[in-house]
């Protein structure tokens, strides 16, 4: 026989098959992957269940538990990062590291981002090169890949070189490989990593890519979580829209005041110097090369992200391609602007992880209408209503409707609400 069956286990009742008998005269143990290039999951892996484990892959499973013990305790996005990062490259180790918030809707690098042994000067090129020239890997079409992982030398038949990546940002800074990873729960991306290995070094494998992809729907989950912390008072003086212009090459032209307000308002994070010392954050950037990538036609989709401060409250920042009197493309206009309440409003829902119902029921609760009302409008009987408002009130931690409302609406909003009002007394 060209291969020899390994013992079935009772849990999974299947039947596993070693690497050639002929050869190596031995079977290949159960769990082991080096060999055969599959992985054998135990644990981190539910799908199959299997109930023998090597001591590799028990010391695996203790790691990544770990991991994701302590990125659920993290108190927001760069806190989770660096925990990840930590035990992530004690399992799948690497040289460089980018890790990155996405706004779910537009799947466009948002704030913050963590980066790991990369100088600041690449952000720009990675990002036209991603926008403008690449075709593997894109990080738009993994978010509506199968498998939201992969691997560029494992893509390009270990001939990196295909790559625009590879020859613009990557072989420059000695780095041979790139794992990426859309971190997505519920069909919505939350987050990317890029994972880099330097001239030399292994490929990402296969068992490799599967240990990040057991990693993605937890991670997502937990930043989509952070949509519902609670905001810091907004200061007195909020500003207007804030304006920005960029050139072709992604370079700040000029900015005005409102602009640099909000701009020294962003967590840390990768950023450009430009003029007088003004850090301009990858993310920006990149949105205005996002702009100018729609508008040649290289790219769909619209260029707008929604970040949140320091702290806490939400900006949207969107950009588009200004033309000149000719027609030729101009710079690229990018406004910063205090967020409507209609679009951060889906994101707090979602970080309570709120079903579609249960967000209409949200909304009805919102407009003040009773359980009567309710029912009649979503066409279910009051007592599926009760039901649904003691669900939202056990995800969201509150007891009350007034609470429910005030915890996903006023507190985001009703400070700023408060100043633009004129209030007179007879």
């Amino acid at each position: 026989m060209a291969h020899e069956q390994i013992e079935r286990t009772e849990r999974t009742g299947r039947t596993e098959h070693a690497g050639r008998s002929g050869r190596t005269g031995r079977t290949e143990a159960a769990g082991r992957s080096e060999r055969t290039g599959r992985s054998e999951r135990t644990g981190w892996t539910e799908r199959t269940g299997r109930s023998e484990r090597t001591g590799r892959t028990e010391r695996i499973e203790i790691a990544r538990a770990e991991l994701l013990a302590r990125a659920a305790n993290s108190a927001d996005a760069l806190g989770m990062f660096a925990e990840a990062s930590r035990h992530l490259r004690r399992l799948v180790p690497y040289d460089a590291a980018v890790w990155r918030v996405t706004d779910p809707e537009t799947g466009m690098m948002a704030a913050p981002i963590r980066a790991e042994n990369l100088d600041e000067h690449g952000c720009a090129v990675y990002w036209e090169t991603e926008l403008f020239t690449e075709n593997v890997n894109l990080f738009r079409d993994l978010a509506r890949a199968a498998v939201p992982v992969a691997g560029l030398r494992e893509a390009t038949g270990d001939l990196p070189a295909r790559s625009g990546l590879y020859h613009s940002f990557m072989k420059p800074r000695g780095l041979q490989d790139e794992l990426r990873a859309v971190l997505r729960v519920g069909g919505r991306p939350h987050g990317h990593i890029s994972l880099f290995r330097a001239h030399g070094r292994p490929a990402f494998g296969p068992v490799e890519n599967r240990l990040v992809e057991s990693l993605v729907t937890p991670l997502a989950r937990k930043l989509r979580s952070f949509a519902g912390m609670s905001p810091q008072p907004l200061p007195d003086s909020p500003h207007g829209p804030g304006l920005l212009l960029f050139d072709a090459s992604g370079a700040l032209l000029s900015a005005n005041d409102d602009a640099r307000a909000h701009l020294a308002d962003l967590p840390e994070g990768p950023a450009v110097v430009a003029g007088a010392g003004l850090r301009v954050p990858a993310w920006v950037q990149a949105t205005a090369l996002k702009a100018r990538a729609v508008s040649q036609g290289r790219d769909r989709g619209h260029a707008r992200v929604r970040v949140r401060t320091r702290r806490g409250h939400w900006l949207v920042c969107h950009a588009s391609c200004l033309r000149e009197s000719d027609g030729r493309l101009g710079p690229s206009a990018v406004v910063v602007e205090p967020a409507k309440t209609s679009e951060i409003v889906p994101l707090v829902v979602d970080a309570f992880e709120l079903t579609e119902r249960e967000a209409e029921v949200t909304r009805c609760i919102a407009r003040g209408l009773p359980t009567g009302r309710i029912a009649e409008q979503l066409h279910l009987s009051p007592h599926t209503v009760r039901d649904y408002i003691k669900s939202i009130f056990e995800k969201v931690g509150v007891s009350s409707r007034g609470e429910l409302v005030g915890r996903l609406f006023t507190e985001y909003y009703a400070p700023l609400a408060e100043r633009g009002t004129l209030r007179t007394h007879d």
